[in-house]
């Protein structure tokens, strides 16, 4: 057998190409005799940092990579012939680290149905390969099949990780931050090479405080590719108080990969911020809206521009998988939990849901959203307890809109303002988990239902304020709602929605979203943010001076 001079390939940087199998003619005649069809090797040879499996049967083709599958690489080819005998097909393997001419294997199988496949032993970690494969039939062989090239890397990554801000258990260091405190993490990654071979690189990383999946390359989403160096810097949030765990994955070039699990206690902070409208527990209120993909999107609300602080995956929405069709409200927390943080109400217009998140993560959705329950009970302008009207909804489908209005029985607890029937229902006091809040009916004309709701919270002396857009028009209203001196709420300014017009030109055409998270200049007065028709997020110092953050994602 005579064959060709075969170059080194260890090392080699050429153009990438997925090969899968070779072209050549797809039937045989008595003039041609046997023939190659195609060839592929299986496990196919990989570069998991582009996501690429070829069996660079082409010279310009870079070799993939074969991991550590727990048995022997498999050649396959598919043959045909004349018909006057049964086939086979020969293959070789070359090395080509070491440059000898002799093949390193050889051997014929039977094919079956035009298939024949064998197995490979022998194959040594760190080195390249080339195989060729001939078709025979009776005492005919075919020319040979184009070379293939692949490369073996059997040798596992690793992964270490070290954080100045969170030790790990056992080191003997004490955390210098506290949960919901962003922590730097130092991953660094390495591929070793074997004696008298090469490795296949380091491709990526995947991390998490949720365990890991399985299987996937660089291509996948979550992955990131560290330095030259193998030195990665994270910056993470530390979502719980505790005991924490962050779960690492190296993933080289073949697909070998390494993990580790770091794990480190981070103690609860004594003095959390405590600011009504905050999500993610860094003491500034935010604007949560969706992206186009349907993603949640978290903005400060003294956001300079439209790079979100964080976002939500729409797969956590409920069963949606989209943010999109809910409303999000959000002002107050629970005491029955920590952190400080405001839980979200999350409701479909029509839906007889309520979800609640309990927000014990800063906002991160790691957790189950249950069913906020409806309330049980009404209760009068004083106070009482009474007889909820006839028409009262046993469950939240009357509520075409939902907000967050603001703490009215202490400092932090959540209540919620509704629009049902066109009329206004507080729902306050109690655990919504429970549905032992009451609601208490603050309009009876029906009159609201052409108005959109805005609740920018209390202002320092806990007063709060309702203001509304009306639709028709554009023009938007401010109804106060101060606190009185026994503790309760005068609600008697929402009797007439046409009043208290404070501004106009807030079209539901030029602006489809309106809203409020507070006090987002620093004047110690609520403030306006609104949402174009092009998708520009724009802030306004009270409900004037618009200031154009840019567009939303």
């Amino acid at each position: 057998m005579n064959h060709v001079h075969h170059r080194r390939l260890g090392g080699v940087a050429a153009i990438v190409v997925a090969a899968g199998l070779v072209a050549v003619p797809t039937t045989a005649s008595a003039d041609t005799g046997p023939m190659v069809l195609g060839t592929t090797a299986y496990p196919q040879p990989r570069i998991s940092s582009t996501g690429v499996r070829t069996d660079a049967c082409d010279w310009t083709a870079t070799p993939g990579w074969m991991a550590r599958t727990g048995s022997d690489p498999t050649l396959n080819a598919t043959v045909a012939g004349d018909g006057s005998g049964s086939l086979s097909a020969r293959f070789e393997v070359w090395d080509q680290m070491t440059g000898a001419d002799s093949a390193v294997f050889s051997g014929v199988a039977p094919a079956y149905a035009g298939q024949a496949r064998i197995n490979v032993p022998g194959l040594l970690d760190g080195h390249s390969y080339t195989w060729r494969t001939w078709a025979l039939q009776g005492d005919r062989t075919s020319a040979p099949a184009p070379d293939c090239h692949f490369r073996v890397d059997t040798t596992s990554p690793t992964v270490s990780v070290a954080s100045p801000d969170f030790p790990a258990d056992g080191s003997g260091g004490t955390a210098t931050k506290y949960a919901g405190q962003v922590g730097t993490f130092v991953l660094n990654a390495a591929d070793p090479a074997p004696d008298g071979g090469e490795a296949s690189g380091v491709a990526c990383v995947r991390y998490g405080f949720d365990m890991l999946g399985v299987g996937g390359d660089c291509t996948a989403p979550g992955t990131v590719r560290p330095g030259a160096d193998g030195t990665l810097t994270l910056q993470l949030k530390v979502l719980h108080w505790g005991t924490n765990t962050l779960n690492v994955e190296v993933i080289d070039d073949a697909g070998n990969s390494g993990r580790v699990s770091y794990t480190f206690y981070a103690p609860s902070n004594p003095n959390p911020p405590k600011t009504l409208g905050d999500v993610d527990g860094d003491g500034t209120a935010d604007i949560l809206l969706p992206d186009a993909q349907g993603n949640l999107q978290y903005f400060g609300v003294n956001a300079g521009d439209t790079a979100p602080s964080s976002t939500i995956q729409g797969n956590r929405a409920p069963y949606d998988g989209s943010w999109a069709p809910f409303q999000v409200a959000h002002r107050g927390w629970s005491k029955s939990h920590a952190p400080s943080s405001d839980d979200l109400f999350i409701h479909k217009p029509g839906d007889g849901y309520l979800y609640l998140y309990q927000n014990v993560d800063y906002g991160s959705f790691t957790g189950y959203m249950t069913d906020a329950q409806r309330s049980r009970s009404c209760q009068d302008d004083a106070g009482a307890t009474v007889a909820c009207p006839a028409d009262f909804a046993s469950d939240w489908s009357k509520a075409d809109q939902v907000v967050a209005f603001g703490p009215v029985t202490d400092a932090t607890s959540p209540s919620l303002l509704t629009l049902e029937d066109g009329n206004l229902w507080l729902h306050a006091g109690g655990n919504f988990g429970f549905g032992s809040q009451k609601a208490r009916k603050l309009t009876t004309t029906g009159d609201w239902s052409g108005y959109d709701l805005i609740a920018p919270g209390p202002d320092a002396s806990g007063s709060l304020t309702l203001w509304a857009r009306e639709r028709a028009d554009g023009t938007l209203h401010a109804y106060p709602v101060p606190k009185q001196a026994n503790g309760l709420f005068d609600f008697s300014a929402l009797a007439d929605p046409a009043a208290g017009v404070v501004a106009s030109g807030f079209t539901v055409g030029a602006y489809p979203t309106l809203g409020s998270s507070g006090d987002g200049d620093g004047d110690g007065a609520p403030d306006l943010w609104a949402v174009t028709a092009d998708r520009h997020l724009v802030t306004y110092s009270g409900w004037s001076a618009p200031k154009d953050l840019g567009v939303l994602r």
